[in-house]
């Protein structure tokens, strides 16, 4: 999934001509923090609240101050997981896409990409759920889907977090069955560390749901 399949088609860009005031009202409206500025398809930077609010003359035309703008972006053929990377390090509640030719096209907001995030990992397929912790030189991908595929499962989608200065790694993976009591018992011959799980099937979808629809609120706040 490429940040051209993931853009907004209803939040607006500024141009230099709008206000203070109507850049504020189109983040209040679209629950956002962040707008492009865009002057026939050039992009001249992400203006924040925090910016304009520092301005004290809201009521002028935003191309009327002197701004030291911010700009990241991305272009459209870069990757969903770049898009997340670049959003989530630098704190951004939209992120503008560019053509390679540094053409605007667009922007993604934070929801649209949790929403497509959603989607690409399975998060609301039912199934049960594993995290093993291990070691990192013990990781081994084709090892761990043997186990899962040797139970008749599938691995509907995989992540591995890691702490700051530990050799320790957490695999959370994400089986197309509720049921996984062989899984988790195959694992355990093999000398697998299992640090949590969730396989009752009322209950880990409910829990899963729950915690997907009690964030997607938290977005809309």
């Amino acid at each position: 999934m490429l940040a051209r399949d993931l853009m907004s088609d209803i939040v607006p860009a500024l141009k230099t001509s709008d206000t203070g005031h109507q850049a504020l009202s189109w983040m209040e409206i679209f629950r956002i923090s962040h707008l492009p500025i865009v002057n026939n398809l050039e992009f001249l930077g992400l203006i924040s609240d925090k910016d304009i609010y520092n301005l004290n003359m809201a009521d002028e035309p935003i191309g009327a101050h002197s701004l030291s703008l911010f700009s990241p972006f991305v272009f459209d053929d870069q990757h969903i997981y770049e898009v997340i990377e670049i959003t989530s390090r630098l704190e951004l509640t939209v992120i503008p896409v560019l053509k390679r030719d540094n053409t605007y096209l667009g922007l993604i907001t934070l929801n649209d990409l949790v929403t497509h995030f959603a989607s690409l990992s399975a998060l609301q397929h039912p199934g049960g759920i594993i995290v093993l912790e291990l070691n990192e030189n013990d990781y081994s991908m084709s090892q761990i889907a043997q186990i899962v595929e040797s139970n008749d499962a599938k691995i509907l989608s995989m992540y591995i977090s890691s702490e700051k200065d530990s050799t320790k790694i957490s695999i959370t993976l994400k089986i197309n069955r509720a049921d996984l009591t062989s899984i988790i018992q195959t694992f355990e011959r093999y000398d697998y560390n299992i640090r949590a799980s969730y396989m009752k099937e009322d209950d880990s979808e409910s829990l899963y749901s729950n915690r997907y629809d009690f964030f997607m609120r938290y977005l809309n706040i």
